[in-house]
């Protein structure tokens, strides 16, 4: 299996096919002991999730060899640009909250460790789509799997009664649901396409076998205009210019009203959804029920992935044993896990957790489907891997710019998939990577 490693990744020129991994790690000791350190170690966490203090807290009460201080942050590319310039300050924390997208920008930029030696024995812990996602496929495991945002369908259970509708198991019901709906109820639509969330249209390509970055011998290859890709592009820009979806942005007023009033029936999101929804449509409690992502094919059970982050510890770390025992802990552990329901709201990584503690129960929103975090779990085993690359911002940047406008006009998806490309590889070799054609 191809490792691939901090150099690899930086320069792009050399891919070293099984080789070391450079690291700075210490000991392989990820037993209950603090390896090679001796004394008490203090750690600093850089963390956005809420209430980390508190899940921190009950670490540090049962571990006075290793105190663990959480320092809230501001998520989303703010906080990996604040991350790459700590470590090229070498002032970086020990341990690090990093969405899954972004570790290998901090990666190529020599931010995150390699603690493959250190955390042994947990792999089989996440679903494999999950972990691949915080090794790139290769040896080093550059953080362990946080929380996840598996998709699905989310619908008005009331609505698709009252119209006689039949909950779509492919994207080709899906579209004729879509269809179904304007000729009994034109004012409605049974969902939108926006343009402002490029995490969704991430995961639906990755769903169809999308890889948008990968290595071509010793170059990235950007496949952002891929077939699978190109599936999914042409699949909603055809329903938006049918008219048979709407073309609406999320997260407005405007959607928010939408949804709360039945005039949108369905929404495609992730496991997440019911804390959305709460706030959104708050007078539809109860109404709406979780199905599993349409595939594009009868037979198949894939889904993709809208969020998610992980733990990781820096190379700035002088307690790498130590950081590794803690992200361990915080992502597998009953208790930790637990706490970060509770207190953090976030959907675990870790698959013994999604169906157990504050999981156990379906969400109150969701009371008339009480075995939805059981279906959620069975779903979330079926994550598909995805494939980052260094300059996931630019590309999703691009998404927004192009499709924004593709959405709004109900015309040129073909062409913003083109353009978001050729940003994407643009941006790329502009940074001094080398780039296949």
């Amino acid at each position: 299996m191809p490792h691939i490693t901090r150099r690899s990744l930086a320069a792009a020129t050399a891919v070293l096919l099984g080789a070391t991994a450079l690291t700075a790690c210490g000991s392989s000791d990820s037993g209950d002991k603090a390896g090679a350190e001796s004394g008490p170690v203090s750690l600093t966490y850089w963390a956005w999730a809420p209430g980390m203090d508190k899940v921190a807290a009950l670490w540090n009460a049962k571990h006075p060899d290793i105190e663990v201080t959480v320092q809230k942050q501001a998520s989303g590319d703010d906080l990996v640009t604040k991350i790459i310039t700590a470590a090229k300050a070498h002032k970086a924390p020990d341990l690090v909250q990093a969405e899954y997208q972004a570790l290998p920008t901090l990666v190529s930029n020599d931010a995150l460790a390699d603690i493959a030696p250190e955390v042994q024995g947990v792999k089989d812990r996440f679903a494999p789509g999950i972990w691949q996602q915080t090794t790139f496929g290769g040896e080093a495991v550059y953080a362990l799997p946080q929380d996840s945002g598996p998709l699905m369908f989310f619908y008005r259970e009331d609505l698709f009664e009252q119209y006689g509708l039949t909950v779509p198991t492919t994207w080709d019901e899906f579209a004729e649901t879509a269809r179904a709906v304007k000729k009994k109820a034109p004012e409605k639509s049974l969902t939108t396409f926006s343009a402002n969330d490029s995490g969704l249209f991430a995961g639906l390509s990755q769903q169809a076998g999308a890889k948008w970055w990968t290595f071509e011998g010793d170059a990235w290859k950007v496949g952002i205009d891929d077939a699978a890709t190109k599936k999914v592009t042409d699949f909603w820009g055809g329903l938006v210019a049918e008219g048979a979806v709407d073309n609406q942005p999320m997260y407005t007023p405007a959607w928010n009203k939408a949804l709360n009033t039945g005039e949108q029936l369905a929404w495609v999101s992730a496991v997440w959804a019911p804390g959305t929804l709460t706030t959104a449509a708050p007078d539809t409690k109860g109404k709406w029920a979780m199905a599993p992502l349409p595939q594009w094919n009868k037979g198949e059970n894939t889904t993709g992935s809208w969020g998610g982050s992980s733990t990781a510890v820096t190379t700035d770390s002088k307690h790498k044993t130590a950081a590794a025992r803690f992200a361990t802990w915080l992502n597998t552990d009953p208790e930790a896990l637990a706490a970060l329901v509770k207190e953090s709201g976030i959907y675990p990584a870790a698959t013994a957790a999604q169906t157990s503690g504050a999981l156990a129960k379906a969400p109150d929103y969701f009371a008339n489907q009480p075995d939805f975090y059981t279906r959620a779990a069975e779903i979330a085993k079926t994550t598909a891997p995805a494939a980052w690359g260094p300059n996931v911002n630019v590309a999703y940047t691009s998404f927004k710019d192009q499709f924004g406008k593709a959405a709004k006009a109900k015309t040129g998806f073909p062409e913003a998939l083109t353009t978001m490309q050729g940003t994407t590889v643009a941006d790329l070799k502009k940074q001094g990577f080398e780039v296949a054609k």
